[in-house]
C-alpha cells in the first residue's frame, strides 16, 4: 500500500499489529499471576447466581494458558514468514501471484501431453470424440458462459453458438480464428447523420426484411436510405458480409433484439461488440479443443451433448 501512497500507511499497519501482540503477551502474563489481596484458590469470589451458584477463584488450566501463548507465537512466526506487516514481504517472499504461477506451471506439465495430442487432430474429428468434447465443454464453462450462456444460446449482444448463423463464418477455421484472435464488431451511430425521421424509415425497412408488417410508405423511403448508407456493409440484398462481421438482416436472428424500437436504437446510437483474443491466455491446444466443442454444438451429429 505504501508503495503507491505514502509511508504513513506502512506504519499505520505495523504499529497497531506489533503493539497489539505485545499487549496480549503482557495481558496473559499478568492475568496468570496471583494479585495481592486476591481470594485464595478455591474460595468464592462473592459472585452468586440463582441463589446457590457461586463463582470460585480457580485459575485457568495450564494447557489453556499455553494455548494462548502458542497462538501468539504462531502469529509472530506467520508475520515473519509471510507478508502481513505493511510493505514487509516476509522472509519467504510469498505472493499469491507466485503461487498461482506455480500451480499453473504444474498443471501445464500435467496436462500438456493431453492437449498436444488433441492439437494434432482436425476439429471435425474432435467433434466426434466424446472425451475431447467433455474437456472442451469444461473449457467452455470456465471461460465462455459469462457471455454466451450456460447452454451457449447467447445473451443480448452475445451470439448464439448452437445455430448456423455466424457473423464471421462457422467453418472450423473461422471458429478457431475467432477464439484465438478475437473479433471487434462496430455498428456506427447514424442518428446525427440521418435524423430521427430517416432513422425511423430505414428501421421500418430493415424490420420488413424479415417478413413483418410495417408502414409501407416509410419502408419504401427507408429502402432508398438503406441502399445509400447501409448496403456497403450489409450488402444490397441485406444478407450481410462475414468478412467484416455485418449481420444478415433478412432472417429473424438478432444479436441485440429485433423489435422496431430496438432496431431504431441500434441505428441511432450504433453498437460495439468485442470478442477477446483467447490465444495468449489459453494457448493453441486449448483454443483448438474449444473450437471443436463449439463446432460440435451446431453439428450435433458429431456427438455434441444437448447442453454444456
Amino acid at each position: 500500500m505504501s508503495d503507491f501512497t505514502s509511508g504513513f500507511w506502512n506504519w499505520f499497519i505495523d504499529v497497531p499489529v506489533i503493539l497489539g501482540i505485545l499487549a496480549l503477551f503482557i495481558f496473559n502474563i499478568r492475568m496468570a499471576r496471583r494479585r495481592p489481596g486476591a481470594k485464595k484458590e478455591g474460595e468464592s469470589t462473592g459472585h452468586v447466581w440463582d441463589g446457590d451458584l457461586s463463582e470460585l477463584n480457580n485459575p485457568l488450566p495450564g494447557w489453556w494458558l499455553k494455548m494462548f501463548y502458542l497462538t501468539l507465537v504462531i502469529g509472530v512466526i506467520y508475520l515473519i514468514l509471510y507478508p502481513g506487516l505493511g510493505n514487509f514481504p516476509g522472509v519467504l517472499h510469498w505472493t499469491e501471484i507466485k503461487q498461482y504461477n506455480a500451480e499453473v506451471k504444474a498443471a501445464e506439465a500435467q496436462y500438456a501431453p493431453l492437449y498436444a495430442r488433441y492439437l494434432k487432430e482436425p476439429i471435425p474429428v474432435l467433434a466426434k470424440d466424446p472425451k475431447a468434447l467433455l474437456t472442451g465443454g469444461r473449457l467452455f464453462q470456465t471461460h465462455c458462459i459469462a457471455c454466451h450462456g450456460m447452454d451457449a444460446g447467447g445473451n443480448p449482444g452475445f451470439p448464439n453458438l448452437r445455430d448456423h448463423d455466424w457473423l464471421h463464418g462457422g467453418t472450423p477455421a473461422d471458429i478457431e480464428q475467432s477464439i484465438a484472435h478475437g473479433r471487434d464488431g462496430r455498428m456506427p451511430a447514424w442518428g446525427k447523420i440521418l435524423g430521427k425521421q430517416r432513422v425511423r424509415e430505414v428501421a421500418e425497412y430493415v424490420v420488413s426484411l424479415s417478413g413483418r408488417k410495417v408502414d409501407p410508405e416509410q419502408a419504401a423511403a427507408g429502402h432508398k436510405i438503406f441502399a445509400t448508407y447501409c448496403a456497403a456493409c450489409h450488402g444490397a440484398d441485406a444478407k450481410g458480409n462475414q468478412q467484416i462481421g455485418a449481420p444478415n438482416l433478412t432472417d429473424r436472428i438478432w444479436l441485440y433484439g429485433g423489435s422496431l424500437p430496438t432496431v431504431i436504437q441500434t441505428i441511432t446510437y450504433g453498437r460495439h461488440g468485442h470478442m477477446p483474443a483467447w490465444l495468449p491466455r489459453l494457448g493453441a491446444a486449448r483454443v483448438h479443443l474449444l473450437a471443436a466443442y463449439i463446432y460440435s454444438l451446431s453439428h450435433p451429429a458429431g456427438g455434441a451433448p444437448a447442453a454444456p
